[in-house]
Formats: structure tokens, sequence, C-alpha cells
């Protein structure tokens, strides 16, 4: 049956109809599907952005913590070489990680990570040589009170015993001088061949010198030569073959005559006989008495 070219040109055009509206169909649909990539590739694009814009922020505020912590180190100082030495190797520490951080992209978080460990790390390192350090200043501070305490302790020690050293040498002094035997009453004779007292310068024949030794009960006892001293008119001291010479005060002297007497501490009476000493003229003789410690005493005899 030949088809009528009418309807053969209808549907022709009715085909061609269809074929054009699948082909707008499928372009409509490319081109929803094209916006929606689009805006799915923008949403990634923008999330990530966002991501990265995140991960550099936290890794800038680690840096500033960083060097706040480098800052930190660098005002920290001790007056000890050992923690000194010590905190040389942790601004090192502190330094290269700085270093590290700035080498490593933001995105690489595993990295970040582990610097905040470290960071941490060194911060509790930093707390540990604070509170050493300010233990140490603490001890150094008692210990140096102490020193100071213990050397005023000791300044008032020494003080207080050069006062009773002073006080022994001068209650020493004091005993020593107390301790020295004293006389009194010494008196000067002249005696006549008669042995009778006379104060003729031609009838003299010998002086006789008299005192006493006073009680001491802290004197020495024991034997004690007494010496007597007598002198002329003209200051010259009487002398003959039994004389002899004596120390007193570092001075040596010569005696007219001496005599040695047991002395217990008890007052005893002394005589000491001048002899044989050539003639006797007019004038005042004197006569001083010694022990090797001091002089006993003085007197004086008119003769005419």
């Amino acid at each position: 049956m030949t088809e009528d070219p009418l309807e053969r040109i209808e549907r022709e055009e009715r085909e061609k109809k269809n074929r054009n509206g699948g082909l707008k169909t499928a372009l409509v649909v490319l081109a929803v599907a094209a916006a929606a990539l689009a805006a799915g590739l923008a949403w990634i694009w923008n999330q990530k952005s966002s991501l990265v814009n995140e991960l550099e922020g936290e890794k800038a505020e680690l840096a500033q913590q960083m060097l706040s912590l480098q800052s930190d180190f660098e005002n920290l100082n001790s007056d000890y070489e050992n923690i000194n030495s010590q905190l040389d190797t942790s601004r090192e520490q502190v330094a290269l990680l700085i270093d590290k951080l700035a080498k490593t992209e933001a995105t690489n978080r595993a990295k970040i990570r582990q610097y905040e460990k470290e960071l941490g790390t060194l911060r509790s390192i930093m707390k540990g040589y604070i509170v050493q350090i300010d233990s140490l200043n603490t001890l150094n501070k008692r210990l140096t009170a102490d020193a100071a305490a213990a050397r005023r302790e000791a300044a008032e020690s020494r003080q207080a015993n050069e006062n009773l050293t002073r006080q022994v040498e001068s209650l020493t002094g004091q005993v020593a001088a107390g301790a020295v035997i004293k006389a009194r009453g010494l008196h000067l004779s002249a005696y006549n061949s008669s042995d009778r007292v006379t104060d003729r310068s031609s009838r003299v024949k010998y002086l006789v010198a008299t005192l006493s030794l006073v009680e001491n009960e802290i004197a020495e006892r024991g034997p004690v030569r007494i010496y007597v001293r007598v002198k002329d008119p003209e200051g010259l001291v009487l002398l003959n073959n039994a004389s002899t010479d004596f120390t007193v005060g570092g001075e040596t002297l010569s005696a007219s005559a001496s005599r040695e007497i047991d002395y217990e501490g008890q007052e005893v009476e002394v005589s000491i006989y001048v002899k044989d000493v050539g003639e006797f003229t007019k004038g005042i003789y004197t006569v001083e008495a010694y022990t090797t410690k001091a002089l006993l005493g003085r007197s004086e005899l008119m003769l005419r």
C-alpha cells in the first residue's frame, strides 16, 4: 500500500519534532547537571579554603605561643652555672622548634600536633626552671641570713672573749700586784761601839735598817731576800766586801747589805745590819729597802 505523500510529510515532521524535543530535553538535563556540578565544586572549594584558613590561623597562633615562650626563656636568668647551661640548651630547642614550624605546611596536621606537644613539654621545663631557681634563691637567702647571724654571733662571742680576756688580765694584774710582798715602818738607826743608838757621826760603828713585812694571804710563801741600799750625804751607796748586786724592774742595783727570811704570809720584823763601810760623816743618810719585785720603802737618818 502506497503511503500518501501528505501523510508521509506529516509523519516526517512529527518525527523531526520528536527528535528536536529529545535533544532539547537532553540539553536541559545536561545544563542542570553542569550547574549542580559547578555548585558542588564551588561548595567544596569554599569548604577547603575555609579549612585551610582555619589551619593557617592555628599555625600562626602556635607560632606566637612559641615566640612568647622563647621570650620567656631569654628573660629567665639565674646565678647558678648548672641551671644556666640547661637554659641555653632549652633556648636552642625552642629556636629549633620555631624553625621547624615555619617550614611545615599548616595542612600537615600530624606535624602541627607534634609541635604542640613539644611546646607543652618545653613549657613544663620552663616551669620547672622557675621553681628550681625560686627554691635555690630562697635557700640562698636563708643561708645568707644564717651566715650573717653566725658572723654576728661570732663577733659578739669574740667581743665577749676579748672583754673577758681584758677582765682576766686586769684581775691577773690586780692579783699579781696584790701578791707582791709589802713592808711598813722602814727605819734606819746608827749604833756606837757599845751597841747603843747614837746620832753623832764620829761615834757611829754600824747602821741597822728595820722594817716589818706586812701580812699578805695571797703573796708567795717561802724564802725571800731583802736588800737595803744606804746612801751617804753625797748620794754614794755604802758598800763593803759583802755587798751584792740585785735586779728589780729590769734595773741592776748595788745593795749595802741583804738578808734572806722565810715568809709565810704573816707579818714579820726584819733587821738588816750595815757594817764595815768606812767612816761616817755629818749629814743626811737615806735608806731604801727592796725585794727583787718591788721597792719596800724609803727613810732617812740625820747624823751630826
